[in-house]
């Protein structure tokens, strides 16, 4: 039981909505519930889409975006930030501007660029601005192949160039990067770059993945950085997390199978905190 007094950990989502609720905020908020913490939501976005694709974009104007970080931070305040689908340069101006006023501890930023089925989901102004305005405030950004290769200019098809792009992306000025394997021939290793080096988290290939990983897991990255833990760890434990829900995706639509969010154990607050 908590004590009386003390605050549950906060989460912050910026990022678009996805009504099938696989992706997106809601992915988000409901991987931030199950592993016990209160998630809060700023929208950047309404989409058309389902399990098979996207099939409509209209971004939300760039101040009401930011008027809702400010709502939420003046208020509820957040102990990790998730940026996901910032759909244009406006929207991503805004929202860098509003968090590098009081530049947050725990900001990691999933740059959404291209949804699988191939929507564009921030146009290329966007993505300069991404990589101008909003890395240099991260903690975290966690690139997979495609996102890295366009925030590096490394193609990136193996380990070898994935370390290139860290490097690459590292000096955009982020504390850290993790470039999730997914994608990668053979074991899914997702590298966690830092100014101490790159390291590998090995993981195991489940099944033939599902709609929303990518959101899932920086949402449990973040969700760990609000409980306390190291990038490390919270890399680690994110990565297990969504190894842990893959085997129980189910096929609700006619697309790509979601994973199933629900029913999992809370992690504990660090020391310390």
């Amino acid at each position: 039981m908590r004590r009386a007094g003390r605050k549950p950990p906060r989460a912050l989502s910026i990022a678009g909505s996805d009504p099938s609720g696989g992706a997106g905020l809601q992915a988000d908020l409901a991987t931030f519930a199950t592993l016990g913490v209160f998630g809060s939501s700023a929208v950047t976005a309404l989409t058309v889409q389902d399990t098979r694709g996207v099939l409509e974009v209209r971004a939300v104007d760039a101040a009401l975006v930011a008027a809702q970080v400010e709502a939420i931070l003046s208020d509820l305040g957040a102990d990790a930030i998730k940026t996901g689908m910032l759909a244009n340069r406006t929207v991503v101006e805004a929202v860098a501007a509003t968090l590098g006023r009081v530049p947050p501890r725990n900001l990691v930023v999933d740059p959404v660029i291209r949804s699988t089925s191939g929507a564009e989901l921030l146009d290329r102004r966007g993505v300069r601005a991404l990589r101008d305005e909003l890395l240099p405030l991260a903690r975290v950004v966690t690139p997979n192949l495609a996102e890295a290769s366009a925030l590096s200019g490394v193609e990136v098809v193996d380990l070898e160039s994935a370390a290139e792009a860290c490097r690459r992306i590292l000096r955009l000025g982020p504390r850290c990067v993790v470039i999730t394997g997914g994608h990668l021939r053979g074991p899914p290793t997702d590298l966690v770059a830092d100014r101490r080096g790159i390291r590998r988290i090995e993981g195991r290939r489940i099944g033939h993945g599902a709609h929303g990983t990518g959101c899932v897991f920086s949402a449990a990255l973040a969700a760990h950085l609000a409980c306390g833990r190291d990038v490390d760890e919270a890399a680690e434990q994110a990565k297990r997390f969504v190894e842990s829900r893959l085997p129980r995706a189910e096929r609700l639509g006619r697309g790509r199978p979601i994973l199933d969010l629900r029913r999992a154990r809370s992690p504990s607050r660090a020391r310390g905190r």
